[in-house]
């Protein structure tokens, strides 16, 4: 009986001995299949990393302000009769905008104007009667002070009867009409906002650091992503001479041009100021970089140095600066001169052979213009 359990195990471990054995070398065919094994070739377009020279500039957002900007209201308490203006219209200076009810005014008008004459009458026989010593000097005063009180109550008509009469007080664009015809409307009421768009002010701010290479002159320019690709130059017109306690900035305004009326007061917008100090970098396009959040990275093509011929790629890590256009300053990790993969670079890796066709490449400008579709 023992014998036989004795025979029965060793058969058992002579079987597992014969499996283990295949399996070893299943698994070292395998092992030397993958050494042998070539990364298959990937097409690739390339760019060369090329140094530049670039403006400095410091950009912060920024908000738009008229140069002059109101809301006409009412100075008196009147019944609209006339509204000659269109909303959203442009303007000159002294256009009428609205006429309100000035009938009562009118008509004392006509009154005191003939007081005036009827003192003035007076004054012209007492000026006489005076010279004759008929009446006393304190008789002329009267008819003097007469005369002078019914010409300042004229006055005091004309100035109601003309500020009832709404006018421009500037050149501009006029917004949405907050009247209508008949509305009685109290003093200060509001009737439309008048805005002067050309040119525009810039209000931004910038740290306290920077203030020693601000001043005024410098060139601004001004983008909004309301209008993609759109640009406007303009200049430093102000800097504040105060410095805010609470945030330690410094408050700049700037003037652009805005001929076409594109930028509207109250618009944010994006302000980059040019400062006239130029650096030197390293620029490749942007969509040549792999983003990642341990670190950005662009593939650079090199020869293969394992004897077997051809282009591989080499991971670099990069450190990038600032963006403009359609590329990108690298601060550190490219050199001039080095070839790199400037499409499709998210399915590629370290070690890779590549072949080169820059046939279907796209341009890359540092101020592309978008096409309109």
């Amino acid at each position: 009986m023992k014998k036989r359990i004795l025979f029965a195990v060793l058969g058992v471990l002579i079987v597992i001995a014969v499996l283990a054995g295949v399996k070893a070398m299943q698994i070292r065919a395998m092992v030397d299949q993958g050494k042998k094994a070539v990364p298959p070739t990937d097409t690739v377009t390339t760019a060369v990393a090329r140094s530049e020279s670039w403006e400095t500039s410091l950009s912060a957002v920024g908000s738009l302000t008229a140069v002059q900007g109101v809301t006409v209201a009412a100075e008196l308490a009147a019944k609209v009769v006339e509204i000659a203006f269109d909303p959203g219209a442009k303007v000159k200076r002294g256009d009428l905008l609205i006429r309100q009810d000035s009938s009562v005014e009118e008509a004392q008008l006509s009154g005191a104007e003939a007081q005036v004459k009827l003192a003035q009458s007076v004054l012209a026989r007492d000026v006489e009667m005076l010279a004759e010593k008929i009446i006393s000097q304190a008789d002329f005063d009267v008819a003097v002070a007469g005369l002078q009180q019914a010409t300042a109550q004229v006055g005091t008509l004309r100035a109601t009867i003309a500020r009832k009469s709404i006018h421009a007080p500037f050149g501009g664009r006029l917004g949405v009409r907050q009247v209508n015809l008949g509305q009685i409307l109290r003093e200060g009421d509001p009737i439309v906002t008048l805005q002067s768009l050309d040119p525009i002010y810039v209000n931004f701010a910038l740290p306290q650091q920077e203030l020693s290479r601000l001043r005024t002159g410098l060139p601004v320019r001004v983008t909004s992503d309301a209008f993609p690709g759109l640009a406007i130059d303009g200049r430093i017109t102000t800097v504040n001479p105060l410095v805010d306690a609470d945030t330690r900035n410094v408050q700049l305004q700037a003037t652009v041009s805005n001929a076409e009326e594109k930028l509207r007061a109250g618009m944010y917008v994006t302000t980059s100021v040019g400062l006239p100090v130029r650096k030197k970098i390293v620029a490749i396009p942007a969509t040549s970089v792999l983003y990642a959040p341990y670190g950005d990275s662009a593939f650079v093509v090199v020869n293969d140095n394992t004897g077997k011929g051809g282009k591989v790629l080499r991971q670099q890590f990069v450190r990038l600066g600032e963006r403009r256009g359609d590329f990108v300053a690298v601060t550190d990790g490219l050199k001039e001169g080095e070839t790199i993969v400037s499409t499709g670079v998210f399915k590629l890796r370290n070690g890779q052979p590549v072949a080169v066709d820059n046939k279907l490449a796209p341009s890359y400008r540092l101020a592309p213009i978008p096409k309109n579709d």
